[in-house]
Order: C-alpha cells, then structure tokens, then sequence
C-alpha cells in the first residue's frame, strides 16, 4: 500500500517531504507533482528502483529517463555543457524545459539512452519538488507518470494512489499540475557548431529562450 503525503502546494511542509526523502533512499519509487504533470520517481543510483520505474511505466532502456535537478549547478556531474548551451539553459530554467545532453561518464550506463550515450535534464519549477530535491541533496531520476495503455499524463494523485497503490511506494499530493508537457530540446548540436533541435513543443515557450 502506498504511502500518502498531502503538501501545501505554496509551502510544503518539510516534516512530510522528509519522510518521502527517507523512502527514495530505501529504494523507493513515488510519484510526486512538477511543473508539467505527475512522475515517477526514484534514485539515480539505485539499479533495483530504476528497473521498477521502467516496469511501471512499461518503457525500455531506449526510452529517455530525465533527471531532475534542483539547479544548474547540478549539471556538470551528469551532462557535458558548454557556454553556450549554459547559457540558454540560464534562460530557460527553472521551467517545464527538458533539455537533450550528452551524459558524462557519471551517469549510470543503464539511465543514458544506450546508443546515442545521452541524457535528459531539467529543473523544475514548482516548490515542492524543489524542496524534495533540496532534501534528498542529490537529482532525482524521473519519467512522466503515464499509465500504460494511456497518451495523457495523470494529473489528480488520489487516482494514482488508487491505480498504483500496490506498484509505487508513496505519492506526493500537491494538487492538481498542468496537463501540458515540458517542451524537449536535444542541445548536442549545439556542441559541433549546430542549432538546437525542438523534439516535442510542449508547456516552454522557445521564443522566451531566444529560439
């Protein structure tokens, strides 16, 4: 059965976010609110939570894992980044942006896409989730919380706990998120010279970023 931790949507409550912290670091796997929908979530370290995250979800190794990071200065241990691609992740963050890097050599193998050796970052802007990261003191590794079968996000957390309760360890109830996904720019051009290429236009705007 899932555990169930209600959090103000505005001011968290740190007691409750520490308790879903203590469960991540046994091995959990929980869903909690972004700035998007709902997703799923676990350590990035933990082979076990990872497989169980992709079980959940019904994805293979092929389907991009996104970390979640509190800052940018959460990248440089898993994304090579160069000025430029810094720059425009500057403007573009916090905010529902999921930016296409190649992984350093820190990232687990079985977390980057396994021919292209890439990995998905973003930081989210919503005040639990930051607070969730801020406690955990490390990024979270995430994948939109899609039930298998379906194309829409969930979005109300009591019909996740009811759909995922014997599945998932605990879900983070901030109310409601938008429905509307992160827009997905792969930024590796960028390293060669190259332009950003737009993968999915979701809830970011590009011309807020200067594209």
């Amino acid at each position: 059965m899932a555990q169930y931790f209600e959090v103000h949507p505005d001011n968290p409550q740190p007691r409750l976010l520490k308790q879903a912290v203590a469960i991540l670091q046994k091995g959990g796997v929980l869903a909690i609110p972004t700035d998007s929908s709902y997703a799923l979530v676990c350590q990035l370290d933990d082979k076990n939570a990872v497989d169980r995250l992709r079980r959940i979800r019904q994805v293979n190794d092929k389907h991009h894992l996104t970390l979640l990071c509190r800052d940018l200065s959460e990248l440089a241990n898993y994304a090579v980044v160069d000025n430029k691609q810094y720059r425009l992740m500057k403007l573009a963050t916090p905010g529902p942006y999921t930016f296409i890097l190649d992984a350093t050599k820190e990232v687990p193998r079985r977390v980057s896409h396994p021919s292209r050796k890439t990995i998905g970052l973003r930081v989210p802007d919503r005040k639990g989730t930051q607070l969730l990261l801020e406690l955990h003191g490390a990024p979270l590794l995430a994948t939109t919380l899609i039930a298998p079968g379906e194309e829409t996000p969930m979005n109300d957390p009591q019909e996740i706990r009811e759909r995922f309760e014997h599945e998932i360890d605990a879900v983070v109830d901030a109310g409601a998120c938008p429905l509307e996904p992160t827009t997905v720019l792969d930024l590796t051009p960028m390293a060669t010279g190259g332009e950003p290429s737009l993968l999915r236009q979701g809830a970011g705007s590009l011309p807020a970023i200067g594209l």
